[in-house]
C-alpha cells in the first residue's frame, strides 16, 4: 500500500507540474479585436486564432524572440487584448496580475493579491487559470479559489470574492484550475462547492454579486465552453465526474452524463462543440466521448479509450478532423494524433512526439512541445507534415501559449517570451 501511495504521489506530482487548464469551442462573447487572444484557448476557446498571417518559413535558428522577461510561479498562460499582454503569476506571497505592451513588453501596471495557498502535492503554488479579458475588465481565479476583477486599463481593483471559502469548496489536488467564462451578463465558474449546492455558480461581472448557484458538482481542471445548439444556449462544463450543460440564465441543468474516473485522476481538457456534437477527452483510462446534443439532452455517438486520451491539452479542429496529443506525460510516451470525430477513427499517429499544446492559425498547426521545441505543421488527415521546427525555449514549457497578431507568447518555468511568427509580407 505504501508503495502504491508513493507511486501515486509521484504520478500526480509529475502530472500537475504540467497541468494547465484548457478551453473549448464557440465560447461566450468577448469584446476583442481580430487577432486578439483574450481568454484561455483564444477568442472562441477552441485553440483557433483569428485573422493571422504566419510566415511559412523560419530563419536559421528559428523565429526571432522580440522580448522576454522573468516570471514567478504558476502554470497560467497569458491573455492578449487591446495591445496589452496580461500575465498572472505568483511572487512570494502575492498573486500578481501584470499588463505589458504586447509588442515591446514594456510594463504598464501590476496589481497584487495576498495569498497563503500551499499546494498539497506539487511544489508550485502559483495560479493555474489564464486571465479572462472582457470589455474593460480582467477576471482572475487564483489557486486558492479567490476570484478577482481589475481594470484592463489601469489594474485598479474592482472587486474580489473568496469563493472557495464562501462555498466550502475543496482545493482538490492542486488548487483552483478551471478558468471562468463570461456568458452574456454573467461570469460562470466551476466553483466545486458541492457541500453548499454551488458546484457551478454565476456572478455579476460588474459587481461580483452571486446571481445563482446550482448543482453538487465538484471542480475539475477543465474550463467551460458555450454554444448555441438547436436555438438553445448551452454552457458546457467537464466537472470532476460529469459533463454538464446548464442554462446560463438560470443555472438549470440541460443535460448531464458521467465522465471521469475516481482516484488520482484529473479532467483537464476542455469540451469542444463540433456541428451540434460535444467532444470530451481525458487520460487515466477514461478516453473520449462524442455525443449529439439536443435542446435538453445528449446522446452518445461513440466512446473509446483507443481514439484520443487527452491528459490536459485540448484538441483543435479543422475541416472535419481533430488534431491533439494522445497519452500522458507522466506515464509512457505521448503521441501526436489526427482523428475523425464523427467516425471515432484514428487517421494517423506520430509516435514518440511527446506532450505539447496546439494552436490552429492561418491554416497551420503551431505546436509548442513541453521540451521547448516549437513546430509548425500542415494539418492533414493523411499524415504528419511538419513545415518548420526550432528549439526556442530552454526549460520545460507547461503553460498554455497565446497567439495574437502574429506574436506567440509562451512562458516556461522561469521566463515569458514573445516570439515573432508574422509573415514579413503582411507584418505591420
Amino acid at each position: 500500500m505504501k508503495q502504491f501511495a508513493a507511486r501515486w504521489i509521484d504520478c500526480v506530482f509529475s502530472t500537475m507540474r504540467t497541468l494547465v487548464v484548457l478551453g473549448g469551442v464557440l465560447a461566450g462573447p468577448i469584446t476583442a479585436l481580430g487577432g486578439d487572444w483574450p481568454q484561455i484557448l483564444g477568442p472562441h476557446r477552441n485553440g483557433i486564432a483569428d485573422d493571422e498571417h504566419l510566415a511559412s518559413q523560419w530563419p536559421t535558428g528559428g523565429p526571432k524572440t522580440l522580448w522576454q522577461r522573468p516570471v514567478g510561479n504558476g502554470f497560467a498562460g497569458v491573455a492578449v487584448a487591446g495591445g496589452r499582454a496580461v500575465l498572472f503569476h505568483r511572487v512570494k506571497d502575492q498573486e500578481l496580475v501584470e499588463a505589458m505592451d504586447a509588442v515591446s513588453g514594456k510594463p504598464l501596471w501590476n496589481t497584487g493579491f495576498p495569498t497563503n495557498f500551499r499546494a498539497q502535492i506539487v511544489d508550485d503554488d502559483g495560479p493555474r487559470c489564464v486571465p479572462l479579458i472582457h470589455q474593460d475588465s480582467v477576471y482572475l481565479f487564483g489557486a486558492g479559489g479567490n476570484l478577482h476583477c481589475v481594470s484592463l486599463a489601469t489594474g485598479d481593483k474592482k472587486w474580489s470574492r473568496a469563493v472557495y471559502q464562501e462555498f466550502r469548496a475543496s482545493e482538490g489536488y492542486f488548487g483552483a484550475g478551471s478558468t471562468p467564462i463570461v456568458e452574456g451578463d454573467k461570469l460562470l465558474v466551476n466553483v466545486g462547492g458541492d457541500r453548499a449546492g454551488a458546484g457551478l455558480a454565476a456572478f455579476s461581472p460588474s459587481s461580483g454579486k452571486t446571481l445563482w448557484q446550482a448543482t453538487d458538482e465538484q471542480a475539475s481542471y477543465s474550463s467551460p465552453t458555450a454554444a448555441t445548439i438547436e436555438g438553445v444556449r448551452h454552457v458546457i462544463f467537464v466537472t470532476r465526474y460529469n459533463v454538464v450543460s446548464i442554462d446560463p440564465d438560470s443555472g438549470a441543468v440541460r443535460f448531464r452524463f458521467p465522465f471521469g474516473m475516481r482516484g488520482p485522476t484529473v479532467n483537464g481538457a476542455t469540451p469542444l462543440v463540433i456541428d451540434g456534437h460535444v467532444f470530451v477527452s481525458a487520460s487515466y483510462g477514461v478516453g473520449a466521448v462524442f455525443a449529439k446534443v439536443g435542446k435538453d439532452n445528449a446522446k452518445q455517438t461513440w466512446a473509446s479509450n483507443d481514439v484520443m486520451s487527452s491528459q490536459y491539452p485540448t484538441c483543435v479542429y479543422k475541416a472535419g478532423y481533430l488534431y491533439g496529443i494522445d497519452g500522458r506525460q507522466d506515464a509512457g510516451a505521448a503521441t501526436l494524433r489526427c482523428i475523425d470525430p464523427r467516425a471515432g477513427k484514428v487517421m494517423w499517429t506520430e509516435k514518440g512526439f511527446g506532450m505539447a499544446t496546439l494552436i490552429l492559425a492561418d491554416g497551420k498547426l503551431v505546436i509548442v512541445k513541453t521540451d521547448g521545441e516549437l513546430v509548425l505543421a500542415d494539418p492533414s488527415p493523411e499524415r504528419y507534415r511538419p513545415l518548420n521546427r526550432a528549439h526556442v525555449f530552454r526549460s520545460t514549457t507547461r503553460a498554455l501559449p497565446a497567439l495574437a497578431n502574429g506574436l506567440l507568447y509562451v512562458r516556461d518555468t522561469a521566463t515569458l517570451k514573445c516570439v515573432d511568427l508574422r509573415d514579413p509580407a503582411t507584418a505591420k
